[in-house]
């Protein structure tokens, strides 16, 4: 929940010979790039929750956000569709997996902001589609070539640059968005699996009902009694999330992913800009460095996905 991953939306439309509401590239680029700024402020106003409150009482504000705005939402979109639930799911058990999954990647997220710069920790979960390529086989049964393996490795070694083991510059905390991004990986693996089910709107209900319940349930065990600020800095996180979110699953219905891709690594330029303003966190040589080895990574893997997809049709 805290990254928009570059190899999928969040949440796919789920109906993709409909999804797009016409071939409006430039539209669908500009509210991609549009989201990641919605999703970097998120991450960088997260950051300077943690200063003062654990990670899971952020996630939990986070999340109360994330479920009011989908109430509302499925109880208007109800109105409308005549009384159609976006509580009713064909896909129950899935439904769980991927609230889990998301709840997982965003806690492993927001704990490694604690401690990692925010240009930092973006980057570092961008190595997402490396565990989407690897998760593909056993879950979806997808054959995996020696391109995307050879991709994968590479975005392996950029993320290696970042992290530099072995060397004094390493922090353990850097492994945080790693796992992040492996379970955010699995939200999306099983997002394909779910689509054509399910409306995103259902999906996205059922993820901030899942993730909300399991955090309740958590978060006294934790819990610091926030100020009005802190409480009302954490509603903030939620709405900006939710609306990064949303405006990118927006944007997978004006163009297709293999245009829109390349325009999500915004998200780690805006990330270090933020970063840098805010907490003053510049980034090293070896930082911008794995960046771009991920991001090419990324883009290639993207390539391919197009391709398969293009001999699919």
């Amino acid at each position: 929940m805290a990254t928009l991953a570059p190899s999928l939306p969040a949440v796919i439309p789920s109906r993709p010979t409909l999804s797009l509401t016409g071939d409006q590239p430039l539209r669908g680029i500009g509210l991609v790039i549009l989201s990641t700024v919605f999703l970097s402020s998120s991450d960088a106003t997260a950051k300077y929750l943690a200063g003062s409150l654990p990670a899971l009482e952020i996630a939990w504000l986070r999340y109360a956000g994330f479920v009011s705005v989908m109430l509302v939402a499925a109880l208007i979109g109800r109105s409308r569709r005549r009384g159609r639930s976006a509580f009713r799911s064909a896909r129950p058990g899935l439904q769980v997996l991927r609230g889990v999954a998301l709840l997982g990647s965003a806690l492993l997220f927001l704990s490694g902001l604690r401690y990692l710069p925010v240009g930092e920790a973006t980057a570092i979960s961008f190595v997402s589609p490396i565990f989407v390529t690897a998760l593909s086989i056993p879950l979806l049964g997808e054959t995996i070539g020696f391109r995307r393996w050879a991709a994968a490795l590479v975005g392996l070694c950029g993320v290696l640059i970042i992290l530099r083991p072995g060397t004094s510059a390493f922090q353990a905390a850097a492994l945080l968005p790693v796992a992040s991004a492996l379970f955010w990986a699995l939200a999306l693996v099983v997002t394909r699996k779910i689509n054509g089910y399910d409306a995103p709107q259902t999906t996205m209900t059922w993820s901030a009902l899942i993730g909300f319940a399991l955090l309740t349930c958590m978060v006294p065990a934790v819990w610091t009694t926030p100020n009005l600020d802190e409480v009302a800095i954490g509603a903030a996180i939620g709405l900006i999330s939710t609306t990064g979110h949303w405006i990118v699953t927006i944007a997978y219905r004006h163009a297709p992913a293999s245009t829109l891709v390349p325009f999500s690594y915004s998200q780690i330029i805006w990330a270090v800009l933020i970063g840098a303003l805010a907490f003053g966190s510049v980034p090293d040589g070896y930082v911008g460095l794995g960046v771009l080895v991920i991001a090419a990574s990324g883009l290639y893997t993207a390539h391919r996905e197009r391709l398969r997809g293009v001999r699919r049709a």
